[in-house]
């Protein structure tokens, strides 16, 4: 089931809001700021004082929506903590944080992966023509490994660690770009087949997958 936080703060403003006040006044100015590098922000003195509330919003939406597992990024890390400093102070059990690497974009100069650009990365719906292309686009400088998005891939999806002789025959020019990018999209074809199998054949999966692109068509 997708549930969509603003119609929950809109149907429940009351409550919300009051939970995002509370928040706000249970921690101080410093401690609310290091919660503002989140999507690209910098903990600077001069920010406006939206980032700040920004970051309570934040944490009140992990308790507003009853959420016990906590799945988002790297970069909301320190938000999802100060949701478990706030559950301390009022006696409730904590949620549980997972936080995950941040793919890099495919392109030259992403950090992570932008929904606003679909060639910035891979979607579990994406045919074996698109995962191809987009790999065949991607930046993959030889000899680098900081900042590849190509390596990042290797490491995080395929490998789960990168192997140090893969690195390093990349890094002495034995494993070329074209080598590295046609061996990553036949792995990445081959984890997503499955999926793209079950969204084709089951009926609800179909249904599902209509609806979340309705959603990106409409949201």
């Amino acid at each position: 089931m997708f549930v969509w936080c603003s119609q929950e703060i809109n149907e429940n403003a009351n409550d919300y809001w009051l939970r995002v006040m509370d928040i706000s006044k249970q921690f101080n100015v410093t401690r609310t700021k290091r919660c503002c590098t989140v999507m690209g922000r910098t903990e600077s003195d001069d920010m406006p004082t939206a980032h700040l509330l920004y970051a309570c919003m934040q944490c009140a939406d992990i308790f507003f929506l009853r959420a016990d597992i906590c799945q988002l990024g790297m970069d909301q890390r320190k938000v999802n903590m100060l949701a478990r400093e706030y559950a301390a102070k009022q006696k409730w059990r904590p949620p549980i944080v997972i936080s995950h690497h941040m793919l890099m974009g495919l392109k030259e100069g992403q950090e992570k992966m932008s929904k606003s650009d679909p060639d910035s990365a891979i979607f579990m719906e994406d045919e074996p023509r698109d995962v191809n292309l987009k790999i065949k686009q991607a930046f993959c400088p030889p000899g680098q490994v900081e900042k590849n998005p190509c390596l990042d891939y290797v490491k995080h999806i395929v490998f789960g660690k990168l192997d140090t002789f893969l690195e390093q025959d990349y890094v002495a020019g034995n494993l070329h770009p074209q080598d590295l990018k046609g061996s990553l999209a036949e792995a990445i074809n081959s984890f997503l087949e499955p999926v793209r199998q079950h969204f084709k054949n089951d009926e609800n999966a179909k249904q599902l997958l209509a609806q979340v692109k309705k959603f990106r068509v409409t949201k």
